[in-house]
């Protein structure tokens, strides 16, 4: 009787441990595919970050032609403003004669 108990003891023991071994093979893939999703979205966002920066550069360049452009623009106007003011005169000037 003992006998018996221990070898469907041991009978179950060998299943549980095969039975085991498939689970661990499971999850060993389950973690290769996990590490394989998690270095392509590491990827990404390398990509991501790389076009930002890049993007961030060219705002920059831009921010800075545009305040160039509005420094000519408002001296431009100033002169406009000069010359209007002087035309003024000349024809108060002529005004009075």
């Amino acid at each position: 009787m003992q006998s018996k108990i221990i070898k469907v003891s041991v009978l179950a023991l060998s299943l549980a441990m095969v039975g085991g071994c498939a689970d661990m093979k499971k999850m060993s893939s389950d973690i290769e595919a996990a590490n394989a999703a998690a270095a392509a979205a590491m990827s990404k966002a390398t990509d991501a970050y790389n076009l930002a920066s890049k993007g961030h550069g060219i705002a920059s360049e831009a921010a800075l032609a545009a305040a160039k452009a509005q420094a000519s623009a408002d001296a431009g106007l100033e002169c406009c403003n000069d010359n209007a003011a002087k035309i003024d005169r000349m024809f108060e000037k002529a005004m009075m004669k």
